[in-house]
């Protein structure tokens, strides 16, 4: 395809986007006029606007949509890869940053117009001005894909340089102030995923690369700060599999630590639900019959104290629904007897403490009644 037809293709595509992207802001427009209350999530206050301040909110929106559409016009017309049409693209993104195509269009100029044209030193200092700009987006759009899509682009196109005897000193340059952004970003919102995957890009990608084990002191860390951070679990456990696999770590003896590292986040607060579900990583299938075993022990204890505790109860039977199933050649007929009326009772009380998975308890007490009938 010629580079008109590339263009007039790639317009034609902004025009679609641009009438969906109008009506999308028109109903969120809408939509603040029936937003309630003042409430918390994750920590973060959300405010209740009152009328006045609502109308003066879908006011400044209406003026923005209106310079946002004269903005498209404008590019709209160039129809070429120029510095115009670059900068109007800039001016875009600052205002919708998740407009895809128009970062498309973007990426296009550079592969395209500009990067054949510059040496290799201009197109490293142009990557890094794109960082900048994806840096201060990130900074008010911190989830948006397309955002943290336009950076790896970015440091995938990095050149080889500053010299032929240096040939990645470039790349680890970029790559190491990423490392120190995306730090920063996840400093601002331990939970943030989209920081947490990009974060786990650069470490695989890092043509130096970090330890593993510095990755693991990590994640403790911002485990230690909030036992709640599902991210930080997440990462631990890819990170965990890394080090088994190479043999840095002796898994037996490293997940007895995790064991008492996820005891002490279960006690310190047993309803959140992260934290089960790393246990239950832990566990596996539950091959090991002690380990599972001395797990039941541990949790039935935490449910003593706290016997309202539908992450206990659910544990609880989940765990001993495993041991019928794989260690049922080791208990008795009383045993098994015990142990299938023991799950039909947490389910039972599972009903009352979780009425809206009611049904979901009532199968699961079906299932593991039959189980034991057959």
């Amino acid at each position: 395809m010629t580079s008109a037809g590339m263009i007039g293709s790639e317009l034609e595509v902004i025009r679609g986007q641009t009438r969906c992207e109008v009506a999308s802001r028109s109903k969120r427009a809408n939509v603040m006029k029936s937003r309630i209350p003042t409430t918390y999530v994750h920590g973060v206050k959300r405010v209740r606007y009152s009328q006045e301040a609502l109308e003066a909110k879908r006011r400044k929106e209406q003026a923005k949509l209106k310079e946002y559409l004269i903005l498209n016009d404008d590019l709209l017309a160039k129809a070429y890869w120029g510095k115009e049409a670059f900068d109007l693209t800039t001016r875009m993104l600052n205002m919708n940053p998740e407009f895809y195509t128009a970062w498309n269009y973007r990426r296009n100029m550079l592969i395209h117009g500009i990067f054949p044209t510059r040496t290799p030193v201009e197109v490293n200092a142009l990557l890094t001005d794109e960082l900048s700009l994806t840096t201060a987006l990130l900074k008010q759009h911190p989830k948006v894909y397309v955002i943290w899509n336009h950076r790896r682009w970015c440091l995938a196109n990095v050149p080889d340089g500053p010299s032929h005897t240096d040939l990645d000193g470039w790349r680890q340059t970029n790559w190491n102030k990423e490392l120190y952004v995306v730090e920063k970003m996840l400093d601002a919102d331990a939970r943030n995923f989209h920081a947490w995957n990009y974060r786990r890009y650069i470490l695989a990608h890092m043509p130096a690369k970090r330890s593993a084990q510095s990755e693991l002191v990590y994640t403790t860390r911002k485990i230690e700060a909030n036992f709640s951070n599902f991210s930080a679990w997440h990462q631990r456990s890819k990170v965990l599999i890394s080090l088994w696999e190479t043999g840095q770590l002796d898994p037996r003896v490293s997940k007895e630590e995790e064991f008492e590292l996820v005891k002490n986040a279960m006690y310190t607060d047993p309803s959140d639900q992260s934290v089960w579900i790393y246990h239950r990583w832990l566990i596996g299938a539950g091959e090991e019959f002690e380990v599972i075993q001395r797990e039941i022990a541990s949790i039935q204890e935490l449910l003593d104290e706290q016997p309202d505790s539908k992450w206990c109860m659910e544990s609880l039977v989940f765990y001993k629904r495993l041991v019928l199933r794989h260690h049922v050649q080791r208990l008795t007929a009383t045993e098994r007897g015990s142990l299938t009326q023991e799950c039909i009772r947490l389910l039972s009380g599972l009903q009352e403490v979780d009425p809206s998975r009611r049904q979901r308890y009532k199968d699961l007490a079906w299932h593991t009644a039959a189980q034991q009938r057959m």
